[in-house]
């Protein structure tokens, strides 16, 4: 059937039962999987512990690093590979509760300390006992104090040189990539470096602590916002359409296209972080904006076709808009997907929720917000006539 022709009559609300069993079968598995299987996994913005990036300088697996941290007595810490193969790791410490949250974060950073420690090699810890700095981990200041003692004019410029490199490159690996043309050094630095630094086998890319309290508070106030976002929508949608049914049945179809979502995310063993929850909240805010649509075009058809059925109105309304529906849902769609795919770590989780979301949204407008609508009207409507 062409989509774009006008005359379109597909009995939608037929599927009602069907839509509602799909959406309670992903339900239900994804509060399994929360409850009994690998559950929601809480990134360092809702949990507690120090989230570490590094770079290796020599090639490493999981497995490895793992053993390394095993010596220090955190094999356990959940480690993953991002970034470069082989060379790049994220790693989560989470150490056992203080009573006082100074105490708490001061903990975790001496669990940092301990990560880089343990992934240190032999050669950096006999360089630093010789009073040497790590050129891999210094700091811009130190590096500009340090280059001012020989090369008074020139320290500042020549410390963002190598910082920046290091920066984009990750971590120098050998004393010739300072003589490349990106750096240029000249000779009599590089031999200055030489003689008060080393290149140490690791880079901290970002070190992140946060607290069991400041994760209590993010979960609380991203719950909230959830919650505050839906109620607002109901109070909203209820005045507008001058019917409790419609905010009801927008909020059950959010509610529960929040609900499908984070079941499905909870298969994909990715961490809820801060951006996953503003992906939820622009989910929410791209549903709801195709249903109000339908339900406009459902208060319309009702003044007109008054003497026809709700469910046949209903899916005329869907019908008249599916056209900017499938168009508003495929151009979106292949947006998020571009930056899926193309958009970096950054904002991987991000879109791939949006992917979901656009799926979902799309589906709960079409198949469940009217259904709900329905339900309303035959039972708790006929129910009052009744009385």
């Amino acid at each position: 059937m062409d989509i774009f022709k006008k005359n379109i009559n597909i009995p939608f609300l037929n599927y009602k039962y069907f839509a509602l069993a799909l959406s309670f079968l992903i339900i239900l598995a994804g509060i399994l999987n929360i409850s009994f299987g690998r559950g929601l996994k809480l990134g360092v913005d809702f949990g507690e512990g120090t989230l570490i990036r590094v770079i290796l300088r020599d090639d490493s697996s999981v497995s490895q690093v793992r053993k390394l941290l095993s010596d220090v007595g955190l094999g356990n810490s959940p480690i993953q590979e991002t970034g470069r193969k082989g060379h790049e790791f994220q790693i989560r410490t989470i150490e056992t509760r203080s009573t006082a949250q100074e105490q708490e974060i001061e903990s975790h950073q001496i669990m940092a300390d301990k990560v880089v420690q343990a992934l240190k090699s032999e050669e950096d810890k006999r360089w630093l006992a010789q009073g040497l700095l790590d050129l891999n981990n210094i700091d811009r200041n130190s590096l500009t104090n340090l280059l001012r003692a020989a090369f008074p004019d020139e320290a500042e410029s020549l410390a963002n040189k190598i910082f920046e490199y290091r920066t984009l490159n990750g971590i120098i690996s050998s004393w010739d990539e300072l003589k490349t043309e990106e750096l240029n050094l000249p000779e009599e630095v590089i031999t200055y470096l030489k003689s008060k630094t080393f290149l140490g086998s690791l880079t901290v890319l970002s070190r992140e602590t946060v607290g069991p309290q400041v994760g209590k508070d993010l979960r609380k106030k991203a719950t909230q916002a959830i919650i505050w976002s839906l109620i607002g929508m109901l109070v909203y949608i209820a005045f507008r359409f001058k019917g409790a049914e419609f905010g009801v049945a927008a909020i059950f179809t959010l509610f529960q296209d929040v609900l499908i979502v984070l079941s499905i995310y909870s298969f994909t063993n990715r961490e809820i972080n801060l951006p996953t929850i503003a992906a939820l909240l622009t989910v929410v805010g791209y549903s709801i904006n195709d249903t109000i649509i339908i339900f406009d075009r459902i208060r319309e058809l009702r003044r007109i076709l008054r003497k026809e059925s709700l469910e046949n109105i209903m899916n005329a309304s869907i019908n008249i808009n599916l056209n900017r529906t499938v168009l508003t849902a495929g151009t979106t769609f292949f947006a998020v997907l571009a930056l899926f795919l193309f958009g970096g770590k950054v904002i991987n989780d991000f879109a791939f929720i949006m992917l979901i979301g656009v799926i979902e949204g799309t589906y709960s407008t079409v198949f469940l917000s009217c259904p709900v609508v329905l339900f309303w009207n035959q039972y708790f409507k006929k129910k009052k006539l009744k009385k």
